[in-house]
């Protein structure tokens, strides 16, 4: 998961398209607000140790949850019958219209947590007990307020990333084949529960602004606007072909039943989705930030605390961007001073990065091996996107493995040509080393519960990625034709204040529409400060951001709360603070909300 901010159109493609990683925490978050699991209470009666119980309770949580969508458990789990979990419902679930019960059982979840004896539970037990009274307890705020919520979305909507994560589905044995064609049918009653989530939030005046439905209805018809061509038939094929255990004439006919499917049931499922959604048209708002609706401020906090797991009121936010958005602006204006040409150069450095992906994706862990520990025998793929989605998907993006093979660990490369080579650097080490693939790794390599793969902090895992990319800008000063030289360090330095203000504007920007009520004209204003006056431009990023509330700072305040973390640090330990030991204490305690992450560091 991020953003480029030398190019804003690059960032909004770029924040748009965390595909896979993006809709599957999607999925997984409407799985675990919308339908919780029943019937924990029996585990208290178990005559195990403190630490047994909350394990057993845990371990029915997980099972619960990652069962209840059978994306998030394919993606979760490669062989879910070896933990004890069926795969026979298969289902994409369903959007509940009614938060009461949910929210009941978030509260009685929260109740049995506070019934473990604290001091009794090992100190990993009890940093996740932690990191789960946090959750459930924030998730039961949400009241009716959950109508604000949003499932689609023309960037990072279901059905936008939904053909995404279909392609993307991967094949370990036949049955995995023959549940994906199961749950091809599944889509359109999905669809249908969307709808009536949609038609309830109509009726309560929340329903999306016209200029939001078109769209999504844009993006809807370019995915089935040619059904006889549809780029997931070619990748089914590719991906029968790979298994390698089917003959041909098998694979033809799967291939032919697949085709089917995609003219019977999934196009039809997109347009009901489509002609239920024109229906709605007009009883919307018009395009305005979360402040004009009711309860709209109260919802924006509750999206800043589960997405950045800040848990600071939006003043003190305000002031750190501020502060942050001045440093580095005076760092630029320092840096100019010192070299006039610096600014007409910048564009010369950011492509003289003659390596491959690949070859950049080699060199990061040697790079980076001054300042993140060693992490030994990580095995990854590189894959290049499929022609046909190049425009939709980013650069470069990361793709979890299943808990239970750790593998693979698969980057893929967009080959679009959108990005320079020095962006391409910042990503891939964004989404590989010390990124995403590092941390994943790391984390998992602690052995942690298996609750914590699906109950996680996206402000975590964004701004660690987000605070890395800071360090791999000044990797690749190393990798340029004059490594070693100011000018180089120089230039590396002003690229990535660019993009640290450029996502601080942004974010400035996500909190002005959400909170403060901001409209197009005001932050026209905001932006033209900056320089940003080209009217196309300005209502880009003012529609975006209407439809992302807290995006941004899911990635920017994220990294900001790592920046102050290491600064405290830092400062408690004087001259004996060991930057490796940090890192390795963030990545051993793993992504949790910032409280709960200031708790456990020593």
């Amino acid at each position: 998961m991020i953003a480029y901010s030398l190019f804003f159109s690059n960032k909004i493609v770029k924040t748009a398209s965390e595909v896979c990683m993006k809709i599957l925490k999607k999925i997984i978050a409407l799985c675990l607000v919308f339908c919780l699991g029943l019937g924990l209470g029996c585990l208290s009666e178990y005559p195990f140790t403190e630490n047994s119980r909350f394990e057993a309770f845990t371990e029915k949580l997980f099972r619960s949850e990652v069962s209840g969508n059978a994306l998030s458990l394919h993606y979760t789990l490669a062989d879910p019958a070896s933990r004890g979990i069926s795969t026979q419902n298969i289902s994409l679930g369903t959007v509940n219209t009614d938060f009461k019960e949910t929210a009941a059982l978030c509260a009685e979840y929260e109740k049995k947590l506070k019934g473990f004896a604290y001091s009794k539970l090992s100190r990993d037990n009890q940093l996740t007990l932690d990191m789960l009274l946090l959750y459930f307890h924030t998730r039961s705020t949400l009241g009716e307020n959950y109508l604000l919520d949003e499932p689609l979305g023309a960037s990072l909507g279901i059905q936008a990333q939904l053909p995404v994560l279909l392609a993307e589905y991967a094949f370990y044995t036949e049955k995995d084949i023959s549940d994906y064609l199961k749950l091809l049918g599944t889509i359109k009653p999905y669809f249908q529960s969307i709808l009536e989530f949609e038609k309830k939030k109509s009726q309560a005046g929340l329903f999306m602004s016209d200029t939001s439905l078109d769209r999504i209805l844009t993006q809807c018809q370019a995915f089935i606007q040619d059904p006889d061509a549809n780029y997931i038939d070619e990748i089914f094929a590719q991906k029968l072909q790979t298994l390698g255990s089917l003959k041909d004439e098998d694979q033809t006919i799967l291939c032919t039943w697949h085709h089917k499917l995609i003219l019977e049931q999934v196009i039809p499922a997109y347009q009901n989705l489509m002609a239920g959604l024109e229906k709605l048209r007009g009883t919307g708002q018009t395009s305005r930030g979360l402040a004009y609706f009711p309860g709209g401020r109260e919802y924006y906090l509750y999206l800043l605390r589960t997405q950045t797991g800040s848990y600071v009121p939006v003043k003190q936010i305000e002031q750190r961007l501020s502060t942050q958005l001045m440093n580095d602006y005076e760092q630029i204006r320092s840096l100019i001073r010192t070299d006039s040409s610096l600014i007409s150069s910048l564009s010369r450095y950011t492509d003289t990065i003659t390596l491959t992906p690949a070859q950049m994706l080699e060199k990061l862990p040697a790079l980076m091996a001054k300042d993140f520990p060693a992490l030994n025998n990580v095995s990854y793929e590189i894959r290049y996107v499929h022609p046909s989605m190049k425009k939709f998907l980013s650069p470069a993006f990361y793709l979890t493995p299943p808990i239970d093979t750790q593998t693979p660990n698969v980057i893929y490369i967009n080959q679009s040509d959108r990005t320079s080579s020095l962006e391409l650097f910042g990503t891939l080490a964004h989404e590989g080393f010390p990124g995403h693939l590092y941390q994943t790794v790391s984390f998992a390599r602690s052995t942690p519960s298996s609750i914590r793969y699906l109950i996680t902090s996206p402000g975590y895992i964004e701004g660690w990625a987000t605070y890395v990319e800071s360090y791999a800008y000044q990797y690749a000063a190393s990798l340029m034709p004059d490594a070693g030289s100011e000018t180089a360090s120089a230039a590396v330095t002003l690229a990535w204040l660019n993009r640290s203000m450029n996502l601080c504007i942004y974010s400035l920007i996500d909190l002005g529409i959400h909170y403060s009520g901001w409209d197009q004209a005001r932050t026209a204003a905001f932006l033209k400060a900056f320089g940003i006056t080209n009217t196309s431009t300005v209502s880009e990023i003012f529609q975006y951001i209407v439809e992302t509330p807290g995006n941004y700072l899911k990635y920017y305040l994220g990294y900001l709360n790592f920046l102050d973390l290491k600064n405290k640090c830092s400062q408690k330990s004087s001259d004996n603070f060991d930057l490796k030991d940090f890192h390795r204490q963030i990545l051993e305690i793993g992504p949790v909300q910032f409280p709960v992450l200031e708790k456990y560091m020593n």
